[in-house]
């Protein structure tokens, strides 16, 4: 079910302290209203009624969507203890068959459940992220570029079309713009293939982290 609790949050601007809500737990069956709150991240945003700020609320909170079998969990700090790990992944194992992703940042829960509702494998998209800045760098990224290039991250926008005609869609900044990048289904595929001839390659069980970093590590 869904837990909503209230707290206290500082303005960024004015500092001035006021009563935030908070999803403790959002469950999308019980509350699909909150869904695409979730998906263009205004649910953890809130105005400051002194000054007019708007602020960032940052809180742990469980994503669970029952339909989709996808639960993602946001841990602002990046931490969690061994005991709350296996509390939580023993209780969904026993569900079967879910998808479980742990995400330090709301724009990582957001692209989390974008990639959901495409109907497409996160490992695989991380993986088409991969090459896909390996062949830029070495083929349109000036020279100049290319450090800030390799440090910044490709994040899931959207996809559009069907079958073999579907486009893949990433955005990321650079020089203080944000830019987007396409790939056709056919890198898709290429990238699941490769993860088929490659087991080794897959998140570790319970609420894995899956992003650039993780799979640099796994390749290293």
């Amino acid at each position: 079910m869904s837990i909503i609790n209230e707290a206290l949050a500082p303005c960024s601007k004015c500092g001035q302290q006021h009563k935030v809500i908070v999803y403790r737990s959002i469950n999308i069956s019980e509350n699909p209203e909150l869904k695409p709150k979730v998906k263009d991240g205004s649910l953890f945003l809130w105005e400051c009624p002194h000054c007019g700020q708007m602020n960032l609320a940052k809180y742990e909170t469980l994503y669970h969507d029952p339909a989709a079998r996808l639960m993602v969990w946001l841990i602002p700090a990046g931490e969690i203890s061994e005991s709350q790990m296996k509390a939580i992944t023993m209780h969904t194992k026993a569900m079967g068959g879910y998808t479980l992703r742990r995400v330090n940042d709301m724009g990582s829960l957001m692209e989390k459940v974008l990639i959901s509702d495409a109907g497409l494998d996160d490992v695989v998209l991380e993986m088409c992220k991969y090459v896909t800045k390996l062949e830029m760098v070495q083929k349109s990224v000036a020279a100049e570029q290319k450090e800030e290039f390799l440090a910044s991250n490709f994040h899931f926008y959207r996809s559009e079309g069907e079958g073999d005609e579907r486009i893949l869609t990433f955005m990321y900044a650079l020089d203080g713009q944000m830019l987007g990048v396409n790939i056709g289904w056919n890198v898709y595929q290429d990238c699941a293939g490769i993860l088929e001839r490659n087991p080794q390659v897959r998140p570790e069980e319970g609420f894995a982290k899956v992003d650039a970093d993780w799979l640099s590590s796994v390749l290293a």
